[in-house]
């Protein structure tokens, strides 16, 4: 069967015939371009960034600790930069998001084997971090839209919690408001896991300053590209001072990212705390610095690419897209919507159906394709996957429904229009 010409003024509202054949079942794709995504090559970088890069290279100081005085290195620049950009007191360099999380937490100061909440969607990271800390992760549910449930949270927040990670997982803020309001008056600290969500907000404010500290990836997915690294930010002086030398800051070099009239906390001292060597590289540093110039852009791009394919899919009944806590708070790199079929396997099935029309896309619960953002999979925390969902049956469930598109800042609005036109397609040839 031939597939029907829809004539319409915007693509975006194109509508799609029931009788059009998916192009799982033989029909022909809604497009044949290779979807844009950051494996494939896709960045977003300027002639100005490779050049940063480049003559990082040259000039061949590549070790952060060397001759020059601190604010001269690519590292201390690039902390400086991101001090003004957030408006925090420090920032720290390191190697991924999964360290920039661990510092945070061993900046803490918790005794070891102190329990952490953290929501049950996140990347395997958070609780690898709370474990490579020397912690207990314990998960929290998740809402029908995918963000930590708050209600679960207060349940879980018992006198051995230690702190909790809040995730602003794929890009959407987590409502660290309605946290704190839970554990401030309990003296529990919160870390921000802003690893996917870097230049977004929540009210206003900048994800990763809105708790005790905020850990950040620049990995080759994230708002800034350097292939691998990542940051913190935090105002707390000592629990700076703390990661830092867990970092690799030793024999002195901890002094060199206090300025003078900011001295460091007297009782934190280099030869207390082990050594990591989690430390930033010059190079990646520059790229990082340059591309931070260039980061509000990226961000605005993401977000109207979001709002353009939302709009598009508004009204359509058989999936809930995602919906962020506040206006605006998202990054928007991010596409997720749950299907809303009762049948066994129904996201997975929706996923594979969209790959086929050309827009790349992943159900986080498939059972055949293991993602590592279903927390049942994680087997160094829960050895039998079906206990572990029993345990959060909420999280399993819409975890198991979510499929998941990502939206590159480089998208063009007929790129937006295919995504748009591909989900409305998958949605009328499934069957019901």
């Amino acid at each position: 069967m031939g597939v029907p010409t829809v004539v319409s003024i915007d693509p975006l509202e194109a509508s799609i015939p029931a009788v059009e054949t998916l192009a799982i079942d033989g029909g022909v794709p809604v497009r044949t371009a290779g979807w844009p995504t950051y494996d494939r090559g896709d960045v977003f970088i300027s002639g100005a960034d490779e050049q940063a890069g480049i003559d990082a290279i040259r000039r061949r100081l590549y070790f952060r600790y060397d001759h020059r005085p601190f604010g001269e290195t690519e590292a201390g620049r690039f902390e400086a930069a991101l001090c003004a950009y957030f408006g925090t007191k420090h920032a720290l360099g390191c190697t991924s998001g999964t360290t920039a999380i661990t510092l945070a937490l061993l900046g803490l100061g918790l005794p070891p084997g102190s329990k952490v909440l953290c929501p049950a969607f996140t990347f395997a990271a958070t609780p690898s971090a709370i474990r490579l800390a020397g912690h207990e992760p314990v998960l929290v549910e998740c809402d029908a839209d995918l963000n930590l449930d708050i209600a679960d949270l207060a349940g879980k927040l018992t006198e051995d919690i230690g702190a909790v990670v809040v995730v602003h997982m794929r890009g959407f803020a987590s409502d660290v408001d309605a946290v704190r309001a839970l554990t401030d008056p309990r003296g529990i600290p919160v870390v921000e896991d802003a690893v996917p969500a870097l230049g977004a907000r929540l009210r206003g404010r900048l994800l990763g300053t809105l708790g005790a500290a905020g850990a950040f990836s620049t990995q080759s997915d994230k708002s800034i590209n350097t292939g691998e690294g990542g940051f913190l930010i935090t105002d707390a002086a000592a629990l700076f001072a703390r990661a830092t030398v867990h970092c690799g800051a030793y024999e002195g070099r901890m002094d060199r990212h206090f300025d003078t009239p900011d001295a460091p906390p007297g009782h934190v001292s280099d030869l207390d705390y082990p050594i990591f060597g989690w430390r930033l590289d010059e190079i990646r540093a520059a790229l990082a610095t340059s591309m931070l110039t260039r980061l509000d852009e990226r961000v605005a791009r993401h977000q109207r690419n979001h709002a353009v394919v939302a709009a598009g899919l508004a009204g359509e009944s058989r999936i809930a897209v995602r919906k962020p806590v506040a206006p605006g708070a998202l990054l928007g790199e991010s596409l997720m919507f749950r299907v809303l079929d009762p049948g066994p396997a129904a996201g997975a099935r929706f996923a594979r159906a969209l790959c086929a029309e050309g827009v790349s896309a992943r159900n986080i619960g498939d059972p055949v394709d293991h993602n590592v953002r279903a927390f049942w999979n994680w087997r160094f925390c829960f050895p039998d996957p079906a206990a572990a969902k029993r345990a959060l049956p909420r999280s399993a469930r819409f975890l198991e429904q979510a499929v998941d598109i990502p939206l590159s800042a480089n998208l063009t609005h007929a790129d937006c229009a295919d995504v748009v036109r591909a989900v409305r397609k998958v949605i009328a040839g499934l069957p019901r």
